[in-house]
């Protein structure tokens, strides 16, 4: 292989795993989007969490009770 062929062959490297990394970066946002459309998550609480850390302070989630909730839905 001569350098040409292997300057060609790293530019097309380069180029397809920016752009995987484009596509996995954009679907995430899109999905984190999607979910605080839907109601599912507020990631404002998430955003807030940087201003309120304290040790104090309630947890964001309580997954006992979500999970809780969860089985409940599956078994009506």
């Amino acid at each position: 292989m001569d350098q040409e062929a292997l300057l060609t062959f790293h530019g097309y490297a380069k180029f397809f795993l920016i752009f995987i990394v484009f596509v996995i970066f954009y679907s995430y946002a899109y999905s984190i989007y999607k979910r605080d459309k839907k109601g599912e998550r507020d990631f404002e609480k998430y955003s807030n969490l940087v201003h309120d850390d304290d040790a104090l302070n309630d947890p964001l989630e309580n997954r006992k009770e979500e999970k809780e909730n969860k089985e409940e839905g599956e078994m009506i």
